[in-house]
Protein backbone atom coordinates (compact mmCIF):
# COMPACT_ATOMS: atom_id res chain seq x y z
CA UNK A 1 0.00 0.00 0.00
CA UNK A 2 1.35 2.90 -1.13
CA UNK A 3 1.11 5.23 1.77
CA UNK A 4 2.76 8.03 4.13
CA UNK A 5 1.44 5.94 7.01
CA UNK A 6 3.94 2.83 5.96
CA UNK A 7 7.02 4.78 4.64
CA UNK A 8 10.10 5.06 6.58
CA UNK A 9 12.72 8.07 6.90
CA UNK A 10 14.36 6.72 3.39
CA UNK A 11 11.01 6.21 2.19
CA UNK A 12 11.07 2.48 1.89
CA UNK A 13 7.61 0.86 2.40
CA UNK A 14 7.08 -0.53 5.78
CA UNK A 15 5.80 -4.26 5.87
CA UNK A 16 3.51 -5.53 8.85
CA UNK A 17 3.34 -8.75 10.62
CA UNK A 18 0.63 -10.85 11.24
CA UNK A 19 -1.07 -9.88 14.65
CA UNK A 20 -1.99 -6.63 14.32
CA UNK A 21 -5.40 -4.89 13.74
CA UNK A 22 -4.96 -2.23 11.40
CA UNK A 23 -4.37 -1.87 7.66
CA UNK A 24 -3.92 -5.14 6.03
CA UNK A 25 -3.61 -6.96 9.99
CA UNK A 26 -6.00 -9.26 11.66
CA UNK A 27 -7.61 -8.59 15.29
CA UNK A 28 -5.37 -9.83 17.76
CA UNK A 29 -3.73 -9.95 21.21
CA UNK A 30 -0.34 -9.26 21.35
CA UNK A 31 3.14 -8.58 23.32
CA UNK A 32 6.28 -7.56 22.40
CA UNK A 33 7.76 -8.86 18.89
CA UNK A 34 10.03 -11.62 18.31
CA UNK A 35 12.49 -9.01 17.37
CA UNK A 36 12.81 -7.62 20.66
CA UNK A 37 13.72 -10.16 22.92
CA UNK A 38 17.08 -9.40 22.95
CA UNK A 39 16.56 -6.73 24.90
CA UNK A 40 19.24 -7.03 27.67
CA UNK A 41 22.05 -6.62 25.44
CA UNK A 42 20.28 -3.68 23.56
CA UNK A 43 19.95 -2.13 27.46
CA UNK A 44 23.16 -1.96 27.58
CA UNK A 45 24.17 -0.30 24.53
CA UNK A 46 26.09 -3.33 23.20
CA UNK A 47 24.02 -3.04 18.92
CA UNK A 48 25.22 0.24 17.99
CA UNK A 49 21.43 1.05 16.46
CA UNK A 50 19.76 1.44 20.39
CA UNK A 51 22.78 2.80 21.99
CA UNK A 52 23.16 5.73 19.46
CA UNK A 53 19.29 6.10 19.31
CA UNK A 54 18.49 5.13 15.62
CA UNK A 55 17.10 1.80 14.95
CA UNK A 56 18.90 -0.46 13.14
CA UNK A 57 18.38 -0.81 9.61
CA UNK A 58 16.56 -3.98 9.99
CA UNK A 59 15.20 -3.61 13.74
CA UNK A 60 12.11 -3.33 14.27
CA UNK A 61 9.85 0.24 14.22
CA UNK A 62 10.08 0.86 18.32
CA UNK A 63 10.80 3.74 21.20
CA UNK A 64 14.50 4.48 21.49
CA UNK A 65 16.49 4.62 24.39
CA UNK A 66 17.45 8.63 24.32
CA UNK A 67 16.92 9.27 28.12
CA UNK A 68 19.97 9.64 29.41
CA UNK A 69 21.17 9.60 33.43
CA UNK A 70 20.75 13.46 33.44
CA UNK A 71 17.24 13.15 32.23
CA UNK A 72 16.42 10.17 34.32
CA UNK A 73 17.26 12.28 37.14
CA UNK A 74 15.44 15.41 36.04
CA UNK A 75 12.76 12.77 35.09
CA UNK A 76 12.11 11.72 38.82
CA UNK A 77 13.20 15.44 40.54
CA UNK A 78 10.93 17.34 38.53
CA UNK A 79 7.46 15.03 38.79
CA UNK A 80 8.18 14.24 42.34
CA UNK A 81 8.74 18.27 43.05
CA UNK A 82 5.53 19.39 41.62
CA UNK A 83 3.75 22.77 43.29
CA UNK A 84 2.58 20.97 46.68
CA UNK A 85 6.61 22.03 48.21
CA UNK A 86 5.50 26.00 47.35
CA UNK A 87 1.63 26.67 47.67
CA UNK A 88 1.11 24.25 50.67
CA UNK A 89 3.12 22.30 52.61
CA UNK A 90 1.19 22.28 55.88
CA UNK A 91 0.17 19.03 56.21
CA UNK A 92 2.71 17.75 58.17
CA UNK A 93 3.36 20.61 60.69
CA UNK A 94 -0.62 20.85 60.76
CA UNK A 95 -0.85 17.05 61.95
CA UNK A 96 2.16 16.56 64.08
CA UNK A 97 1.63 20.07 65.91
CA UNK A 98 5.43 21.20 66.64
CA UNK A 99 8.44 22.21 64.16
CA UNK A 100 10.54 20.05 64.99
CA UNK A 101 8.69 16.20 64.68
CA UNK A 102 7.12 18.00 61.51
CA UNK A 103 10.79 18.09 60.17
CA UNK A 104 11.43 14.44 61.79
CA UNK A 105 8.20 13.11 59.77
CA UNK A 106 9.67 14.88 56.49
CA UNK A 107 12.96 13.23 56.22
CA UNK A 108 11.75 9.51 57.44
CA UNK A 109 9.24 9.87 54.25
CA UNK A 110 11.89 10.78 52.15
CA UNK A 111 14.13 7.98 53.73
CA UNK A 112 10.61 5.33 53.03
CA UNK A 113 10.45 6.79 49.61
CA UNK A 114 14.26 5.67 49.08
CA UNK A 115 13.57 2.22 50.49
CA UNK A 116 10.74 1.81 47.71
CA UNK A 117 12.45 3.25 45.12
CA UNK A 118 15.34 1.06 45.72
CA UNK A 119 13.14 -1.88 45.24
CA UNK A 120 11.89 -0.53 42.27
CA UNK A 121 15.39 -0.28 40.54
CA UNK A 122 15.76 -3.90 41.35
CA UNK A 123 12.02 -4.72 39.81
CA UNK A 124 13.13 -2.53 36.73
CA UNK A 125 16.58 -4.00 36.09
CA UNK A 126 15.13 -7.61 36.26
CA UNK A 127 11.81 -6.40 34.23
CA UNK A 128 13.49 -4.32 31.42
CA UNK A 129 9.72 -3.54 29.97
CA UNK A 130 8.58 -0.03 30.39
CA UNK A 131 5.25 0.83 32.46
CA UNK A 132 6.50 0.15 35.80
CA UNK A 133 4.02 -1.74 37.70
CA UNK A 134 2.01 -2.90 35.09
CA UNK A 135 5.38 -4.66 33.61
CA UNK A 136 6.10 -6.47 37.18
CA UNK A 137 2.26 -7.89 37.52
CA UNK A 138 2.75 -8.99 34.24
CA UNK A 139 5.52 -11.04 35.01
CA UNK A 140 5.71 -11.39 38.91
CA UNK A 141 1.47 -12.78 38.93
CA UNK A 142 1.16 -14.17 35.20
CA UNK A 143 4.41 -15.16 33.37
CA UNK A 144 4.65 -16.91 30.33
CA UNK A 145 2.87 -20.37 31.66
CA UNK A 146 -0.26 -18.99 32.63
CA UNK A 147 -0.51 -15.63 30.84
CA UNK A 148 -3.32 -17.09 28.75
CA UNK A 149 -5.23 -17.70 32.13
CA UNK A 150 -8.23 -15.29 33.11
CA UNK A 151 -7.52 -14.46 36.29
CA UNK A 152 -3.88 -14.41 35.80
CA UNK A 153 -3.04 -10.78 34.21
CA UNK A 154 -6.37 -9.22 36.19
CA UNK A 155 -3.79 -6.95 38.51
CA UNK A 156 -2.31 -5.45 35.38
CA UNK A 157 -5.51 -4.84 33.59
CA UNK A 158 -6.83 -3.45 36.91
CA UNK A 159 -3.59 -1.47 37.26
CA UNK A 160 -3.56 0.05 33.77
CA UNK A 161 -7.56 0.99 34.20
CA UNK A 162 -7.43 2.72 37.12
CA UNK A 163 -4.30 4.63 35.92
CA UNK A 164 -4.71 5.07 32.07
CA UNK A 165 -8.27 6.27 32.93
CA UNK A 166 -8.51 8.47 35.88
CA UNK A 167 -4.68 8.85 38.05
CA UNK A 168 -2.69 9.68 35.47
CA UNK A 169 -4.93 11.76 33.20
CA UNK A 170 -6.46 13.26 36.55
CA UNK A 171 -3.07 14.29 37.74
CA UNK A 172 -2.18 15.85 34.72
CA UNK A 173 -4.98 17.91 34.70
CA UNK A 174 -4.20 19.51 38.21
CA UNK A 175 -1.11 20.45 37.55
CA UNK A 176 -2.08 22.03 34.73
CA UNK A 177 -5.17 24.14 36.43
CA UNK A 178 -2.24 24.88 39.49
CA UNK A 179 0.32 26.44 36.43
CA UNK A 180 -1.99 27.78 34.82
CA UNK A 181 -3.53 29.57 37.33
CA UNK A 182 0.21 31.14 38.84
CA UNK A 183 1.47 32.04 34.99
CA UNK A 184 -1.78 33.92 34.64
CA UNK A 185 -1.03 35.82 38.14
CA UNK A 186 2.38 36.60 36.98
CA UNK A 187 0.60 39.31 34.75
CA UNK A 188 -1.87 40.43 38.01
CA UNK A 189 1.08 40.68 40.45
CA UNK A 190 0.62 43.92 42.08
CA UNK A 191 -3.28 44.17 41.39
CA UNK A 192 -4.20 43.53 44.94
CA UNK A 193 -4.15 40.22 45.25
CA UNK A 194 -6.82 40.07 42.50
CA UNK A 195 -7.51 36.35 40.89
CA UNK A 196 -8.10 35.16 37.43
CA UNK A 197 -11.05 34.15 35.92
CA UNK A 198 -11.90 30.42 36.89
CA UNK A 199 -12.84 30.16 32.47
CA UNK A 200 -9.45 31.80 32.00
CA UNK A 201 -8.00 29.54 34.04
CA UNK A 202 -9.41 26.45 32.49
CA UNK A 203 -8.96 27.30 29.26
CA UNK A 204 -5.24 28.35 29.64
CA UNK A 205 -4.78 25.28 31.66
CA UNK A 206 -6.39 23.13 28.16
CA UNK A 207 -3.56 25.04 25.99
CA UNK A 208 -1.02 23.77 28.32
CA UNK A 209 -2.09 20.29 27.84
CA UNK A 210 -2.06 20.51 23.99
CA UNK A 211 1.20 22.23 24.44
CA UNK A 212 2.89 19.85 26.40
CA UNK A 213 1.33 16.57 24.20
CA UNK A 214 2.64 18.34 21.18
CA UNK A 215 6.46 18.48 22.84
CA UNK A 216 6.10 14.97 24.04
CA UNK A 217 4.53 13.68 20.89
CA UNK A 218 7.19 15.70 18.57
CA UNK A 219 10.48 14.65 19.75
CA UNK A 220 11.50 12.81 22.98
CA UNK A 221 14.52 14.33 22.89
CA UNK A 222 12.43 17.88 23.28
CA UNK A 223 10.33 16.62 25.86
CA UNK A 224 13.51 15.26 28.06
CA UNK A 225 15.07 18.99 27.22
CA UNK A 226 11.68 20.47 28.43
CA UNK A 227 12.10 18.50 31.54
CA UNK A 228 16.01 18.89 31.78
CA UNK A 229 15.55 22.78 31.91
CA UNK A 230 12.28 23.34 33.75
CA UNK A 231 13.63 20.84 36.50
CA UNK A 232 16.59 22.84 36.92
CA UNK A 233 14.76 26.30 36.83
CA UNK A 234 12.68 24.50 39.95
CA UNK A 235 15.74 23.88 41.83
CA UNK A 236 17.42 27.74 41.11
CA UNK A 237 13.95 28.77 43.11
CA UNK A 238 14.58 26.27 46.05
CA UNK A 239 18.25 27.62 46.18
CA UNK A 240 16.48 31.06 46.25
CA UNK A 241 14.21 29.75 49.11
CA UNK A 242 17.05 28.58 51.01
CA UNK A 243 19.46 31.14 50.79
CA UNK A 244 16.97 33.55 52.01
CA UNK A 245 16.26 30.92 54.64
CA UNK A 246 20.03 31.32 55.63
CA UNK A 247 20.33 35.23 55.84
CA UNK A 248 17.37 35.36 58.21
CA UNK A 249 18.85 32.67 60.16
CA UNK A 250 21.95 34.60 60.15
CA UNK A 251 20.22 37.55 60.99
CA UNK A 252 18.99 35.75 63.88
CA UNK A 253 15.65 35.02 63.38
CA UNK A 254 15.41 31.95 64.99
CA UNK A 255 12.45 31.90 67.13
CA UNK A 256 10.12 29.82 65.24
CA UNK A 257 12.79 27.18 64.75
CA UNK A 258 13.24 27.21 67.99
CA UNK A 259 10.29 26.22 69.65
CA UNK A 260 11.42 22.27 68.76
CA UNK A 261 9.13 20.08 69.85
CA UNK A 262 6.45 21.87 71.71
CA UNK A 263 3.07 21.41 71.01
CA UNK A 264 4.19 17.64 69.41
CA UNK A 265 1.04 15.70 68.95
CA UNK A 266 0.70 12.15 71.07
CA UNK A 267 -1.56 10.93 68.87
CA UNK A 268 -0.64 8.07 67.00
CA UNK A 269 -3.39 8.40 64.80
CA UNK A 270 -2.03 11.89 64.02
CA UNK A 271 1.38 10.73 63.27
CA UNK A 272 0.44 8.03 61.04
CA UNK A 273 -1.62 10.77 58.54
CA UNK A 274 1.15 12.95 58.77
CA UNK A 275 3.33 10.36 57.07
CA UNK A 276 0.48 9.69 54.20
CA UNK A 277 0.32 13.59 53.84
CA UNK A 278 4.33 13.26 53.29
CA UNK A 279 4.54 10.37 51.22
CA UNK A 280 2.03 11.82 49.06
CA UNK A 281 4.19 14.67 48.68
CA UNK A 282 7.39 12.46 47.82
CA UNK A 283 4.88 10.79 44.97
CA UNK A 284 6.69 10.30 41.95
CA UNK A 285 9.85 8.74 42.43
CA UNK A 286 8.83 5.53 40.40
CA UNK A 287 8.30 7.56 37.12
CA UNK A 288 11.60 6.23 35.42
CA UNK A 289 10.39 2.83 35.90
CA UNK A 290 7.69 3.57 33.20
CA UNK A 291 10.27 4.33 30.58
CA UNK A 292 12.57 1.65 31.30
CA UNK A 293 12.78 0.89 27.44
CA UNK A 294 13.75 4.70 26.62
CA UNK A 295 16.46 4.73 29.13
CA UNK A 296 19.81 4.17 28.33
CA UNK A 297 21.89 1.55 29.94
CA UNK A 298 19.01 0.95 32.51
CA UNK A 299 20.56 -1.52 34.26
CA UNK A 300 23.30 1.62 36.00
CA UNK A 301 21.42 4.82 35.54
CA UNK A 302 18.00 3.57 36.76
CA UNK A 303 19.68 3.01 40.32
CA UNK A 304 21.68 5.98 39.45
CA UNK A 305 18.75 8.19 38.65
CA UNK A 306 17.33 7.18 42.13
CA UNK A 307 19.75 7.33 44.42
CA UNK A 308 20.76 10.95 43.12
CA UNK A 309 17.28 11.88 42.68
CA UNK A 310 15.63 10.62 45.95
CA UNK A 311 18.12 11.95 48.65
CA UNK A 312 18.17 15.43 46.47
CA UNK A 313 14.47 16.00 46.74
CA UNK A 314 14.91 14.85 50.73
CA UNK A 315 17.58 17.83 51.39
CA UNK A 316 15.37 20.01 48.95
CA UNK A 317 12.17 19.33 51.46
CA UNK A 318 14.11 19.63 54.44
CA UNK A 319 16.00 22.84 53.79
CA UNK A 320 12.80 24.51 52.16
CA UNK A 321 10.53 24.17 55.08
CA UNK A 322 13.22 25.17 57.51
CA UNK A 323 13.61 28.64 55.23
CA UNK A 324 9.71 28.60 55.73
CA UNK A 325 10.08 28.71 59.64
CA UNK A 326 12.99 31.12 59.39
CA UNK A 327 10.62 33.51 57.33
CA UNK A 328 7.68 33.32 59.06
CA UNK A 329 5.49 32.10 61.95
CA UNK A 330 4.13 28.45 62.24
CA UNK A 331 0.31 30.57 62.05
CA UNK A 332 1.55 32.10 58.89
CA UNK A 333 2.33 28.94 57.56
CA UNK A 334 -0.83 26.94 58.66
CA UNK A 335 -2.74 30.05 57.18
CA UNK A 336 -1.27 30.10 53.73
CA UNK A 337 -2.15 29.10 50.67
CA UNK A 338 0.59 30.15 48.68
CA UNK A 339 3.03 30.02 51.14
CA UNK A 340 5.83 30.88 48.73
CA UNK A 341 4.51 33.54 47.39
CA UNK A 342 4.06 35.07 51.17
CA UNK A 343 8.01 34.04 51.69
CA UNK A 344 8.91 35.94 48.03
CA UNK A 345 6.65 39.19 50.04
CA UNK A 346 8.26 38.92 53.28
CA UNK A 347 11.67 38.76 52.23
CA UNK A 348 11.81 40.98 48.78
CA UNK A 349 8.03 42.87 48.58
CA UNK A 350 6.54 42.63 45.24
CA UNK A 351 10.16 41.31 42.92
CA UNK A 352 9.95 38.07 45.90
CA UNK A 353 6.25 37.99 44.95
CA UNK A 354 6.89 37.64 41.50
CA UNK A 355 9.54 35.19 41.32
CA UNK A 356 7.77 32.95 43.70
CA UNK A 357 4.65 33.06 41.36
CA UNK A 358 7.27 32.35 38.69
CA UNK A 359 8.62 29.61 40.16
CA UNK A 360 5.42 27.95 40.97
CA UNK A 361 4.20 27.97 37.63
CA UNK A 362 7.77 26.35 36.21
CA UNK A 363 7.54 23.46 38.51
CA UNK A 364 4.09 23.08 37.62
CA UNK A 365 4.45 22.95 33.84
CA UNK A 366 7.93 20.69 34.34
CA UNK A 367 5.94 18.12 36.71
CA UNK A 368 2.97 17.88 33.99
CA UNK A 369 5.58 17.82 31.15
CA UNK A 370 6.94 14.50 32.94
CA UNK A 371 3.49 13.34 34.25
CA UNK A 372 2.37 13.59 30.33
CA UNK A 373 5.82 11.32 28.96
CA UNK A 374 5.57 8.85 31.81
CA UNK A 375 1.33 8.31 31.07
CA UNK A 376 1.86 8.10 27.59
CA UNK A 377 4.39 4.59 28.19
CA UNK A 378 2.03 3.36 30.58
CA UNK A 379 -1.01 3.50 27.77
CA UNK A 380 1.22 2.41 25.16
CA UNK A 381 2.90 -1.26 27.11
CA UNK A 382 -0.99 -1.85 28.27
CA UNK A 383 -2.36 -1.90 24.63
CA UNK A 384 0.72 -3.14 23.20
CA UNK A 385 0.11 -6.50 25.55
CA UNK A 386 -3.76 -6.18 24.48
CA UNK A 387 -5.08 -4.90 27.37
CA UNK A 388 -5.93 -1.54 25.52
CA UNK A 389 -7.61 -0.80 21.71
CA UNK A 390 -4.56 -1.55 19.60
CA UNK A 391 -3.66 1.87 17.99
CA UNK A 392 -2.74 3.06 21.63
CA UNK A 393 0.29 1.10 20.82
CA UNK A 394 1.12 2.22 17.40
CA UNK A 395 4.55 4.73 17.58
CA UNK A 396 4.86 7.15 15.33
CA UNK A 397 6.87 6.28 11.47
CA UNK A 398 9.39 9.27 11.77
CA UNK A 399 9.29 10.85 15.37
CA UNK A 400 9.30 7.15 17.08
CA UNK A 401 7.19 8.30 19.79
CA UNK A 402 3.39 6.74 21.14
CA UNK A 403 1.71 9.79 19.85
CA UNK A 404 -1.78 8.41 19.84
CA UNK A 405 -1.22 6.94 23.64
CA UNK A 406 -0.06 10.61 24.51
CA UNK A 407 -3.23 12.07 22.65
CA UNK A 408 -5.69 9.50 24.70
CA UNK A 409 -4.18 10.21 28.01
CA UNK A 410 -4.63 14.11 26.92
CA UNK A 411 -8.04 14.02 25.91
CA UNK A 412 -9.24 12.47 29.21
CA UNK A 413 -7.20 15.25 31.22
CA UNK A 414 -9.29 18.07 28.94
CA UNK A 415 -12.88 16.39 29.89
CA UNK A 416 -11.03 16.34 33.77
CA UNK A 417 -10.24 20.32 33.34
CA UNK A 418 -14.25 20.73 33.12
CA UNK A 419 -15.59 19.89 36.70
CA UNK A 420 -14.84 22.90 39.21
CA UNK A 421 -13.07 20.79 41.29
CA UNK A 422 -12.27 17.21 40.22
CA UNK A 423 -9.20 17.41 43.49
CA UNK A 424 -11.96 16.54 46.00
CA UNK A 425 -13.44 13.12 44.87
CA UNK A 426 -9.48 12.40 42.98
CA UNK A 427 -8.08 12.55 46.53
CA UNK A 428 -9.80 9.42 47.79
CA UNK A 429 -8.24 8.06 45.20
CA UNK A 430 -4.71 8.86 46.15
CA UNK A 431 -4.56 5.38 48.60
CA UNK A 432 -4.94 3.16 45.71
CA UNK A 433 -1.23 4.18 44.29
CA UNK A 434 -0.53 2.34 47.70
CA UNK A 435 -2.50 -0.66 47.09
CA UNK A 436 -0.81 -0.56 43.45
CA UNK A 437 3.11 -0.23 45.46
CA UNK A 438 2.41 -2.73 47.42
CA UNK A 439 1.17 -4.70 44.89
CA UNK A 440 4.62 -4.16 43.38
CA UNK A 441 6.51 -5.39 46.54
CA UNK A 442 4.33 -8.33 46.25
CA UNK A 443 5.57 -9.53 42.65
CA UNK A 444 9.19 -8.82 43.49
CA UNK A 445 9.07 -11.27 46.70
CA UNK A 446 6.87 -13.76 44.14
CA UNK A 447 9.94 -12.99 41.20
CA UNK A 448 12.53 -13.68 44.26
CA UNK A 449 10.85 -17.25 44.70
CA UNK A 450 10.02 -18.36 41.03
CA UNK A 451 13.05 -16.65 39.29
CA UNK A 452 15.88 -17.44 41.55
CA UNK A 453 18.23 -17.62 39.23
CA UNK A 454 17.46 -14.77 36.89
CA UNK A 455 20.13 -11.96 36.58
CA UNK A 456 19.33 -9.47 38.65
CA UNK A 457 21.80 -6.28 37.70
CA UNK A 458 20.92 -4.42 41.16
CA UNK A 459 19.43 -6.51 44.02
CA UNK A 460 17.73 -5.13 47.27
CA UNK A 461 18.12 -7.00 50.96
CA UNK A 462 15.16 -9.00 51.25
CA UNK A 463 13.75 -6.98 54.37
CA UNK A 464 13.31 -3.71 52.24
CA UNK A 465 10.50 -4.58 49.74
CA UNK A 466 9.11 -6.11 53.37
CA UNK A 467 8.98 -2.83 55.17
CA UNK A 468 7.45 -1.08 52.48
CA UNK A 469 4.98 -4.28 51.57
CA UNK A 470 3.93 -3.56 55.27
CA UNK A 471 3.80 0.46 55.36
CA UNK A 472 1.33 0.29 51.67
CA UNK A 473 -0.94 -2.01 53.49
CA UNK A 474 -0.93 0.06 56.81
CA UNK A 475 -1.61 3.35 54.46
CA UNK A 476 -4.70 1.85 52.35
CA UNK A 477 -6.34 0.67 55.62
CA UNK A 478 -5.37 3.25 58.06
CA UNK A 479 -7.51 5.81 56.28
CA UNK A 480 -10.23 4.07 55.99
CA UNK A 481 -10.54 2.33 59.31
CA UNK A 482 -9.69 5.90 61.29
CA UNK A 483 -12.13 8.32 58.74
CA UNK A 484 -14.60 5.76 56.74
CA UNK A 485 -16.24 8.33 53.87
CA UNK A 486 -18.30 6.80 51.17
CA UNK A 487 -15.59 8.10 48.35
CA UNK A 488 -13.73 5.23 49.53
CA UNK A 489 -16.16 3.14 48.66
CA UNK A 490 -16.77 4.91 45.08
CA UNK A 491 -13.23 4.50 44.72
CA UNK A 492 -13.21 0.89 44.96
CA UNK A 493 -16.46 0.15 42.88
CA UNK A 494 -14.36 1.67 40.11
CA UNK A 495 -11.52 -0.27 40.46
CA UNK A 496 -13.93 -3.17 40.39
CA UNK A 497 -15.90 -2.21 37.13
CA UNK A 498 -12.96 -2.78 35.37
CA UNK A 499 -13.31 -6.50 35.35
CA UNK A 500 -16.61 -5.73 33.08
CA UNK A 501 -14.71 -4.50 30.57
CA UNK A 502 -11.67 -7.01 31.33
CA UNK A 503 -13.60 -10.31 30.44
CA UNK A 504 -14.90 -9.32 27.31
CA UNK A 505 -12.97 -7.31 25.42
CA UNK A 506 -9.30 -8.91 27.28
CA UNK A 507 -10.02 -12.84 28.14
CA UNK A 508 -12.69 -13.15 25.60
CA UNK A 509 -10.76 -10.92 22.96
CA UNK A 510 -13.89 -9.50 21.33
CA UNK A 511 -13.85 -6.56 19.47
CA UNK A 512 -16.20 -3.78 18.97
CA UNK A 513 -18.37 -3.41 15.29
CA UNK A 514 -15.76 -1.40 13.33
CA UNK A 515 -13.22 -0.92 15.56
CA UNK A 516 -10.64 -2.25 12.68
CA UNK A 517 -11.93 0.64 10.44
CA UNK A 518 -11.50 3.11 13.18
CA UNK A 519 -7.84 1.91 13.73
CA UNK A 520 -7.28 2.17 10.23
CA UNK A 521 -8.29 5.59 10.26
CA UNK A 522 -6.54 6.92 13.14
CA UNK A 523 -3.51 4.78 11.68
CA UNK A 524 -3.54 6.49 8.72
CA UNK A 525 -4.40 9.90 10.18
CA UNK A 526 -1.38 10.16 12.99
CA UNK A 527 1.29 8.41 10.64
CA UNK A 528 1.58 5.54 13.10
CA UNK A 529 2.34 1.70 12.57
CA UNK A 530 2.88 -0.90 15.32
CA UNK A 531 5.81 -1.54 17.12
CA UNK A 532 6.60 -4.81 15.42
CA UNK A 533 6.69 -3.53 11.62
CA UNK A 534 9.61 -4.03 9.64
CA UNK A 535 11.36 -2.28 7.29
CA UNK A 536 11.26 -4.12 3.66
CA UNK A 537 15.13 -4.90 2.85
Amino acid sequence: MENKAFESDDGTQLKERIGHEGVGGSTGVRGRGPGLQGAEGQAEGKPPGLEGGKPAPNDAINLERRVGLLSGVALIVGTMIGSGIFVSPKGLLERTGSVALSLIVWAACGILSLLGALAYAELGTLVSESGGEYAYYLQGFSPKKVRHTWWAPIPAFLFAWVSVFLLKPSSLAIICLTCAEYFMRIFSVGSNGCLPPELSVKLFAATIIILITFINSYSVNLATRVQNIFTAAKLLAILIIVVGGVVKLAQGNTTHLAKGFEGSTSSFGDIATAFYSGLWAYDGWNNLNYVTEELKKPYTNLPRAIIIGLPLVTVCYLLVNVSYLAVMSTDELLASETVAVLFGEKLAGLPGVLTMVVAVAFSAFGAANGSSFTAGRLCFVAAREGHMVDVLSFVHTKKLTPSPALLFNASIALIMVIPSDIGSLIDFFSFTAWIFYGGAMTALLVMRYTMPDAPRPYKVPIIIPIIVLVISVYLVVGPIIDSPQIEYLYATLFIVAGLFFYFPFVHLKKALPGMGHVTTFFQLLLEVVPTDVMPDP
